[in-house]
């Protein structure tokens, strides 16, 4: 079995993507515009280059994502809530470079730090309105300083 988070974007998924392939090193190997779906599909004019399928690859796991209006799906305006997309490495420069690179343009829910728990990690939500937690996994015997 595979989990796969679908982000959801009002215009934006490709973007996104984009960013979180050069972000993560990730591949995309799907982003299906509306224009191409099927025959007689309704969508306007407005909507034709926004992606109704974006999937990436990310070493063995992967993400999904869409764009969508309030037409359609009308919640789509209001912040993303109840979800994180989580980044766990071992490797706590990989994790702090993630987190930072993530943030930009967005804001930290809570600032790249060692914690009781490990030795680097922090909550964000990115420029696109996606919130993300970015954890380093403690190595076997590892022990905050504090």
């Amino acid at each position: 079995m595979k989990i796969v988070p679908s982000l959801s974007f009002r215009g934006q998924c490709r973007e996104a993507f984009e960013f979180y392939a050069k972000v993560l090193d990730g591949k995309i190997t799907a982003a299906i515009p509306y224009a191409d779906g099927p025959p007689g599909m309704p969508v306007g004019e407005q909507y034709k280059d926004w992606l109704m399928h974006c999937w990436m690859d990310v070493g063995d796991q992967s993400i999904m994502g869409a764009d969508m209006d309030v037409d359609w799906a009308p919640n789509i305006d209001k912040p993303k809530n109840g979800f994180d997309v989580t980044l766990h490495t071992p490797d706590k420069a990989e994790a702090e470079r993630w987190f930072n690179a993530l943030v930009d343009g967005g804001r930290a829910t809570m600032p790249f730090a060692e914690t009781f728990w490990s030795p680097g990690y922090g909550g964000l939500i990115d420029r696109f309105g996606v919130p993300w937690m970015v954890n380093t996994v403690p190595a076997e015997g590892w022990t905050p300083k504090g």
